[in-house]
């Protein structure tokens, strides 16, 4: 509480009511806060400058405190009033360049002893949580300057973070295709919606995207020695394990041509010439 008791020593020949305490806090609170009071009313007078101290005449009417800050920065002006309730102090502040507002209501008698106003180290009560209430209620929502040269109250540079690009990982994305060995096929990218069934509808534009899976095009590897060569028939599935070593019924060949354009004739054309 560094130097709410010089303050206070300076104003306790004029601290009569136990409102004048609670005012005289929440005023040590804005000074430390880095602002410094003006003057007392709601009208600038000749001659002002900024002061830890309390204007003259600041508790001149019991019911209605109206007191003017500014910010060391001169970047905020404030305009507090302090108004008497019952028991209660409700005290209004705005920001008068942006004109925001913010309040506060404080019971007198939980945090003013009036039986010793005479007596700083008596007068308060509930220090710590007066001072959290004006801070959160009245100092914070206006956004207080920081103290300057102080690197715990500097404020921290925002971290920016750059827009997702394209390449960024992304769980849900869908990986774009690639093929199986890193080359790329003759035949479109089997996501164009425009290639399905386009070479049974068109045989001769040389598109693919048939409704027959092609064997041939797989993307499996072959093996270079047919084991079916010189069958009637070719060898079920998995007579021949991988890797295995197998000597041919026939004459070794190498890889099976592709199919003749006859092996699957669009309907309709029995030409055999075609």
């Amino acid at each position: 509480m560094a130097g709410l008791e010089l303050l206070y020593a300076s104003q306790a020949p004029g601290l009569c009511r136990p409102q004048d305490s609670l005012l005289c806090f929440v005023h040590w609170q804005l000074v430390t806060h880095q602002y410094r009071a003006l003057g007392a009313g709601d009208q600038p007078g000749p001659n002002e400058r900024k002061s830890e101290l309390l204007p003259v005449g600041w508790n001149a009417d019991k019911d209605l405190y109206t007191l003017r800050y500014k910010s060391t920065d001169d970047r905020h002006e404030l305009l507090l009033k302090a108004i008497m309730v019952d028991t209660s102090m409700i005290l209004n502040v705005m920001d008068c360049s942006s004109k925001q507002v913010a309040d506060l209501t404080l019971t007198v008698a939980d945090y003013i002893d009036p039986e010793h106003l005479d007596d700083f180290h008596r007068v308060y009560k509930n220090i710590e949580e007066l001072q959290t209430r004006v801070v959160t209620g009245i100092i914070s929502p206006l956004q207080a300057p920081k103290e300057k040269g102080d690197p715990k109250k500097e404020a921290k540079p925002e971290k920016t973070v750059p827009p997702a690009s394209t390449q960024d990982y992304d769980p849900l994305r869908i990986p774009p295709w690639q093929p199986l060995g890193g080359q790329q096929p003759s035949w479109p990218d089997p996501r164009d919606p425009f290639a399905v069934g386009g070479e049974d509808l068109d045989p001769f534009g040389g598109q693919r995207g048939g409704m027959i899976a092609d064997p041939l095009r797989s993307r499996f590897r072959r093996p270079l020695i047919d084991p079916s060569s010189g069958l009637p028939n070719r060898l079920p599935p998995g007579a021949v394990p991988p890797g295995a070593r197998f000597d041919p019924f026939g004459p070794g060949g190498g890889r099976p041509a592709g199919p003749d354009p006859d092996h699957l004739p669009p309907p309709g054309y029995d030409d055999m010439f075609m």
